[in-house]
Parts: C-alpha cells; structure tokens; sequence
C-alpha cells in the first residue's frame, strides 16, 4: 500500500508520537489525516499548520459512541494508526486499588479494539487499507515497574496478531510498531537515550508502505528483543531490578 493519496485517521494524534505520524503522513503524500483528541482544541494548531488536510475529531477511544461517529464522520478512511495510550505509573500489587489496570487496559487494549471493529467495513470500502497499532517493548517482555501497562500492550500485540487473520480477507494490512524509548511526555522520567517520535512515525509508515507486520523501530527496541534471544532469564531479572531502581535509564 501506498501513503500518497490516502487518508488517515490518528488517535491521540495532537502530542507525541501521534502528532509525528500526522506530520510525517502529510509529508508522505497523504491527502488527508484525521487527528484524533480528546478536545478540538488540542488539534487546533495541526489544523492551522496543514489547513485542509489536518483535520481535527473528537475522539476518545474508551468513548464508544465517539469511536463509532468518527468511524461515521470519517468514511474515506484508509489507514488507521492505534497510537493513544496511557501509563498510569503505578504497579499491580503496589497500587491500591485496580482503577489503574483498568484504565490501562481500557485505553491500550480496548480503545485499540473498539477502533479497529469500527474502522475495519469502513477499510473494506477502500480497498482493504492497513491498520498500525502503535505497541512497546514492554509489549516483548514483561516489565514489573509498568504495572498494567506492559500486560494491555501485551494483549494488544495478540489482538494484532489475530486481527491480521480476521482482516485478511479483506485485505486489509495490519502491523504492530514494538516501540523502545522515545522522547515524548510518558517517557519524561526515563534517563539517557531517547528517540524522536519522528523516527516512529518514519518506521510506521514503512511498516505500511512495505507491509511489514512487526516491526522495531529503533534500536532500543531491537537491542531488546536481541537480548530476550540470548538470555531470557537474564532479561526477566533486569526487569524485576527495575522495581528497586531510584530512576529508571536506557542504560545508554
């Protein structure tokens, strides 16, 4: 599949990642981006930036009934790019109650789910088109520190897995993008290297452009998945020392 021409939908499209896809898209050649937000106004200045072809929705994804308008509103839709998340710093047994878990699992997984149930007849009206799911290392391998994040992004690298089955009749392409560390807001605590979410959004439009169906995206990512080939127990006690750390680092 092609970017140039497109139209494309991005959740969690005004900041981070997200806002780097919608640059990187319109740089491709694509003729629109929808920019998913939970307010207009936190699109407005993407709008202002590509008049025309930046397109501000309402969206939350946990919001059923918004998911299903926008999937109404945006019926020219091509390719979907699952970037929205949350991490909400708090461990499984350490947290107090499980509203964190929830809400992880609410907007990795589900919100990934209910987009792509709403978005998948409209794909197939536009000759199958292709689904990103923006996922994580600790999507590769389980991070203790993250609590319920690493657990939906798990789950949602299996959704990928079998919605690339469901879809294929359809022709409809689906990847995942196995994140390392980047430069953005979810990440500010983290020390040492960090990539720029541009470099993200350049390998997801790679993964479309080239059907990849997993893809790393920059070396931390693949330095990480290298090391669960060498030693998978050695990987699972670095990830449990992570619990003792007083900041948490790249190591680069």
């Amino acid at each position: 599949m092609k970017v140039a021409g497109c139209t494309a939908i991005v959740t969690g499209g005004n900041r981070g990642i997200g806002e780097a896809f919608v640059h990187g898209l319109i740089r491709a050649g694509a003729e629109k981006v929808y920019v998913g937000s939970r307010t207009l106004e936190a699109a407005a200045h993407l709008e202002s930036q590509y008049p025309g072809q930046a397109i501000a929705v309402e969206l939350d994804v946990t919001n059923e009934s918004q998911v299903q308008a926008a999937a109404q509103k945006c019926g020219d839709t091509s390719v979907v790019i699952n970037n929205a998340g949350v991490h909400q710093d708090a461990t499984l047994i350490g947290a107090p109650d499980l509203n964190a878990a929830r809400t992880e699992m609410e907007v990795n997984y589900f919100g990934v789910l209910s987009m792509c149930r709403h978005f998948a007849p409209v794909l197939a009206t536009n000759s199958g088109g292709a689904i990103v799911n923006v996922l994580s290392v600790a999507g590769i391998v389980a991070v203790p520190a993250m609590g319920g994040y690493s657990p939906s992004k798990f789950a949602s690298r299996a959704l990928t897995t079998k919605l690339r089955a469901e879809l294929a009749d359809q022709n409809t392409q689906v990847s995942s993008l196995i994140v390392g560390s980047v430069d953005t807001r979810m990440a500010a605590q983290v020390q040492g290297r960090k990539e720029s979410p541009d470099t993200i959004a350049k390998a997801g439009i790679k993964a479309i452009e080239k059907n990849i169906p997993e893809m790393d995206t920059d070396a931390f990512a693949i330095n990480v998945r290298a090391a669960i080939a060498r030693d998978p127990a050695h990987v699972e006690r670095q990830m449990a020392a992570m619990l003792k750390a007083e900041t948490l680092s790249t190591g680069r």
